[in-house]
């Protein structure tokens, strides 16, 4: 994976930058959809193309390692040809999954045993295993398999789980080394960052994943319940340490605001489940604030859905028919806001660029953050 840089915001650390992989060109700062199950959730892949212009999706390799299984997956020649998508995709490692089942996994030297959230069969994920299991699913950009904790946690149990991310990960890039690709084509193997809230082992985290040497690192354990503020203390604080010629990808992260003030601390790449999760309740990411669509005051709004979208049904739908299916429980409604707080999400990142590239990012995101968090 080549990484070149064409801008830097001179009042912040914001990036504009092209990430190139096997599957084509990613232009960042950028958003990635989350493919849960070889899916977008509500979406066709024709609309995530021409309509939301997504350029890359994330798959999840816990999801995928269950339904539909490795087997069906290389079969299919991997998971760009299985679900006829000829993008980037970068997959997780399947550790904030099996962290997610407390009540239902156990940690060791080995790796993670759990029980399966569908039918209760036990499984082990190691870090060769996942590195196997990614390599069958075939993604362009695949993760080392990590252990976080969440909010909170003591410094005792995230020293420890630090320390076992480390050594994981030298287990990872032996197998990785030890077993080429399924497919023809590299993946980029991505270290995590973890250290929790405490910033002394941030900054252990990041030097050692820094001296790893990879092409992209990722910062792992944000946005699991601690403050934003929090969260931006410690993603400047690592973003400062990784190097500065490899893309940076924040994990799981979030608001269209943490989106932006996460990109003038020098964060590359995003993914998260906000977008399309909440589109299925009713709300609605715009430029002016968040829009909830189950509220009375659409009933007899017959102004489009949103008149600085970009995406179709933006104009092509009223605020009172989207409202209508949301009330009606039409899946139509859940449909039509994925899309269009997918678009929404895409046109944040690349307006953001536009800005980065022009040199006045830092003054953009100061007005436009405060907009984005007003309640319509």
């Amino acid at each position: 994976m080549k990484f070149e840089i064409q801008t830097t915001d001179t009042a912040s650390s914001a990036r504009a930058g092209t990430f190139t992989t096997a599957h084509g060109e990613v232009q960042t700062p950028i958003f990635m959809p989350v493919g849960t199950v070889a899916s977008v959730k509500a979406v066709h892949q024709h609309e995530l193309k021409e309509d939301i212009k997504a350029q890359i999706i994330l798959g999840n390799t816990y999801h995928l390692y269950l339904r539909p299984g490795t087997e069906i997956l290389e079969k299919a020649g991997g998971l760009h040809k299985f679900m006829n998508w000829d993008r980037p995709i970068l997959t997780d490692s399947g550790g904030f999954q099996v962290y997610s089942l407390s009540d239902i996994r156990k940690v060791s030297e080995e790796g993670v045993r759990f029980q399966s959230h569908i039918d209760g069969s036990y499984h082990m994920f190691s870090p060769e295993y996942s590195m196997e299991i990614q390599r069958k699913i075939g993604a362009d950009i695949i993760m080392a398999f990590d252990e976080l904790t969440g909010i909170p946690a003591t410094y005792r149990e995230a020293k420890r789980a630090m320390h076992v991310t480390h050594r994981w990960l030298e287990r990872c890039r032996t197998w990785l080394n030890e077993n080429p690709p399924l497919y023809g084509y590299d993946q980029t193997l991505f270290p995590i960052v973890q250290g929790n809230s405490f910033e002394d082992l941030r900054v252990e985290s990041a030097k050692y994943v820094a001296d790893f040497g990879a092409d992209g690192n990722a910062i792992g354990g944000l946005s699991v319940g601690e403050p934003e503020d929090v969260m931006y203390n410690i993603a400047g604080l690592v973003c400062e340490i990784l190097p500065k010629d490899k893309p940076r990808y924040l994990m799981g992260v979030g608001t269209p605001w943490n989106i932006l003030e996460n990109i003038a601390l020098g964060v590359d790449m995003f993914d998260c489940v906000m977008p399309t999760r909440n589109a299925r309740n009713g709300m609605l990411f715009t430029w002016n604030g968040v829009m909830n669509m189950k509220n009375a005051k659409w009933k007899d709004d017959f102004s489009p859905l949103d008149e600085s979208g970009t995406s179709y049904v933006d104009s092509a739908y009223s605020k009172a028919y989207v409202r209508h299916l949301f009330v009606a429980k039409e899946y139509l409604g859940k449909q039509i806001a994925s899309i269009h707080n997918l678009a929404f999400y895409l046109d944040l990142v690349r307006v953001a660029r536009q800005h980065i590239i022009a040199g006045d990012f830092n003054q953009w995101k100061e007005q436009t953050v405060p907009k984005l968090k007003q309640r319509l």
